[in-house]
């Protein structure tokens, strides 16, 4: 297949586009970043604006599929930088008209854990997601970005799968996200900061994460018109993270812990039984065991 990524320069792009490749699939990656981990990812790369509708006039029109991933995706900035939150809907907006007018008529949203907000309940199913919950502008977006993909099912013939990824870590990630933040901060021994003691989120490692985006593509006749987790199904409070991260890299860094800040989810643990059954979806990663991983490819890539 012909398959467009967007966002094709960010973590889980790269990955998908990788294994994509392996796959024997031709590969059109967009970005407004140039790809700074895989050079030949880079070649197969449009870097434009995919805010500006008249720069998505520079992609091949012959697709077969798209993996919409590119998004504004760090939380607590967007509650900073709202209008960052108005960027991820105009662009949802703009690829959907490029499928539209082209005639693509199969596409996968990747939305998030956070569109499930902050509830009384410790485990969440794809139908307990309810808009007076929504904690952030990044929420917003994710949350306004699915029901675009549901009107363009229904009033257009479009057929679209809407996935919630959740804390996805591993490879080909340099940003202040969690994860490399702590690893790059444990390195150098320096302060950790924990926002929020009891927080517990569902960490996926991103090979589990790229199995069920590959899987959507395998299975997409079956499993069309429908929402899915993809996640670990386990929760691992931020603690632990800093603290296994700080044992494996031999650290002397100190973990502070303060509030939880405004806009971010506190609680979250995926099930995934839905993506199982539809796709054969399964993790096989738990969280040690990724960590341990990630920090390998840290130290081995120099990152």
């Amino acid at each position: 297949m012909k398959i467009l990524v967007t966002g094709s320069s960010g973590t889980v792009g790269t990955r998908l586009c990788e294994k994509l490749m392996e796959q024997g699939h031709e590969i059109v990656g967009v970005d407004w970043h140039k790809n700074k981990w895989k050079p030949e990812i880079n070649k197969m790369t449009v870097n434009i604006d995919l805010r500006n509708p008249k720069k998505l006039k520079k992609l091949p029109t012959d697709i077969d599929f798209i993996y919409h991933l590119a998004a504004n995706a760090r939380v607590y900035e967007l509650v900073k930088e709202p209008d960052m939150a108005l960027d991820n809907f105009v662009t949802t907006f703009n690829v959907l008209e490029f499928a539209r007018k082209n005639n693509i008529k199969r596409i996968v949203f990747t939305s998030s854990r956070e569109a499930y907000g902050n509830d009384e309940h410790e485990v969440h199913t794809e139908d307990m997601v309810r808009v007076d919950n929504c904690e952030s502008p990044y929420t917003a977006s994710k949350i306004g970005g699915e029901t675009l993909v549901w009107s363009y099912i229904r009033c257009y013939g479009i057929d679209g799968i809407v996935t919630r990824l959740s804390n996805v870590y591993g490879m080909y990630d340099d940003s202040d996200r969690v994860v490399p933040l702590f690893i790059k901060q444990a390195k150098a021994n320096e302060g950790m900061t924990v926002f929020g003691k009891d927080k517990c989120l569902d960490f996926t490692y991103i090979d589990d994460t790229i199995s069920g985006l590959l899987l959507m593509l395998e299975n997409f006749d079956s499993a069309k018109n429908n929402i899915y987790n993809l996640a670990c199904e386990k929760g691992t409070t931020i603690v632990h993270l800093a603290e296994k991260i700080k044992e494996l890299l031999g650290s002397s860094s100190e973990i502070t812990i303060k509030d939880n800040r405004p806009g971010e989810v506190v609680q979250y643990v995926a099930n995934v039984d839905k993506a199982r059954e539809k796709l054969g979806y399964n993790p096989q990663t738990d969280f040690d065991e990724g960590i341990e991983r990630t920090i390998e490819w840290y130290q081995k890539n120099k990152v």
